[in-house]
This record gives C-alpha cells, sequence and structure tokens, in this order.
C-alpha cells in the first residue's frame, strides 16, 4: 500500500462518518510529483476534530509522511465545511500536518484549530486540480476563493517565507515567484511553471537564482541541495527584485 492510500485510510478510519471528502491538490494534480514534492491532502469534515482524533492522525502521519528518496512528506489539511463555506477571509482550518512541523508536534502535541490564510491557495488548488479521493468533487462542497482574497493570503506569508530563506532557499524562492504569478495572473501554477513565468518577467541578471531553485526542485532531494558561493551572493538582490515587482503589482490592484 503506497503513502497515499495509507493517508486516506488513516483519514477515513479517524473521521470516520464526519468525513465528507478527500482531495489530492499541490504538484501531484496541477503539474506531476518532482523529486523533493510533498503529497498534498485536504479533507473535508463535517466537524471539529476530537483531542483523540488529532492525536490519531498526527501518530499516524508521523510514520506515513518522511524526507527520503523513497518516502515523501506529506501534508494533510482539515477543514471543517461550515468554516469556509459560505466563504470568508481569513479562513479557520481544524488541522494540519506537514514535514515541517515534525519537530514542534513531536514536543508540542497535535495541531489545533486556529487561522489558516493559506487555506486560500490551497482550496483553490484543490477546486483546480479536482481530484477526489473520497467523496463528490470538491465544488460540491467548498465555495470558489476571490481573487483578492488570494492575494491577501499570500502576501501574508511573505514575512515568514523571508525567515526561512537561509535554510530553506529553493522552496522561498519558488513560492516567491508563485506569489509573483498568481498576483499577475490570477492563477495559482505548480512551482516550475510560476518559475517559467517569473523567468520570462525577470531582468536576465536576476535569472540564475531562480533558475537554479527550478532545477533543483525538478531533478534533487533536499539533501542534494547545493548553491555555490556566486549564487548565494545573487540570493537577496533577486529576493527583493520579486518583491518589488509584487508590491508594485498590489499598489496598482487598490
Amino acid at each position: 500500500m503506497d503513502q497515499l492510500d495509507r493517508t486516506v485510510g488513516l483519514v477515513r478510519g479517524v473521521l470516520s462518518s464526519d468525513l465528507l471528502g478527500t482531495y489530492l491538490h499541490g504538484s501531484a494534480v496541477l503539474g506531476g510529483l518532482r523529486a523533493a514534492s510533498d503529497l498534498d491532502v485536504l479533507a473535508v469534515t463535517r466537524q471539529s476534530l476530537d483531542d483523540r482524533g488529532r492525536r490519531a492522525l498526527t501518530e499516524g502521519l508521523l510514520e506515513i509522511s518522511g524526507l527520503s528518496p523513497t518516502v515523501r512528506p506529506v501534508e494533510l489539511t482539515v477543514v471543517v465545511q461550515s468554516e469556509v463555506r459560505p466563504w470568508r477571509f481569513p479562513p479557520r482550518g481544524d488541522f494540519l500536518f506537514g514535514e515541517w512541523l515534525r519537530g514542534e508536534l513531536q514536543d508540542g502535541g497535535p495541531p489545533q484549530p486556529g487561522p489558516m490564510p493559506d487555506l486560500a491557495l490551497a482550496l483553490t488548488m484543490v477546486l483546480s486540480g479536482d481530484h477526489p479521493l473520497t467523496g463528490p468533487p470538491p465544488g460540491r462542497l467548498l465555495d470558489p476563493v476571490p481573487h483578492a482574497d488570494l492575494v491577501r493570503a499570500s502576501v501574508l506569508g511573505i514575512p515568514e517565507l523571508l525567515d526561512d530563506l537561509p535554510g530553506d532557499t529553493r522552496n522561498v524562492l519558488l513560492t516567491l515567484a508563485r506569489i509573483w504569478t498568481t498576483l499577475a495572473t490570477g492563477e495559482v501554477e505548480p512551482k516550475d511553471a510560476a518559475a517559467d513565468w517569473a523567468l520570462a518577467h525577470l531582468p536576465p541578471e536576476h535569472r540564475p537564482v531562480l533558475e537554479h531553485a527550478r532545477y533543483l526542485y525538478l531533478n534533487c532531494h533536499y539533501e542534494e541541495e547545493a548553491w555555490s558561493p556566486e549564487l548565494k551572493g545573487r540570493v537577496r538582490p533577486h529576493v527583493d527584485e520579486v518583491l518589488a515587482r509584487i508590491a508594485g503589482l498590489r499598489h496598482r490592484g487598490r
């Protein structure tokens, strides 16, 4: 049984009759899994998880998810339907598991409900991908997210992204490219497609950094990631250029 089957089985077992649907999204649906892509799953429920359910999901996912050439990271988001339909911003998530949270979850216990602006992006990808694993098509359970809220969600995440730049350079650069692309086009693209769009709109001196991030995304696992001193020196000027482009789009959109 592969990771996706195990994840869906875990969700169904824990949520039981409260589960309305589970949906694959992200790279697996929009552009194809890459070397270091997560398996992104959204579950829609009737009501919030209890403490026992939170513990069971967390413990199960800690065993299913991983970071190795043969074990992909799993990102599971659980939302209560009434919290996102009718749509309002910021949306409230019920549960979030991702590999970047592993240490925090092992030390501090299972994730709790709270505001989750990034849900605007995740729900947009779920609706666009239209890939049910269980339940009806996602459009029967979820409302579309207005473009203005996609912009708000994208921009709210930038400070946290910049904090992660030294240790997660590849993903930060690709996510900033996707934010820029989303603001400019209204579409949430796979990371490599967003990088392609951004590269076509960047001055030549700012392209090498993003070209390398895109190459790493398509071809390398995290443990294989490497940046030359010359490219490292170009990272911050590239980021400043992209942030300026994002700020310009926000200003024009007001």
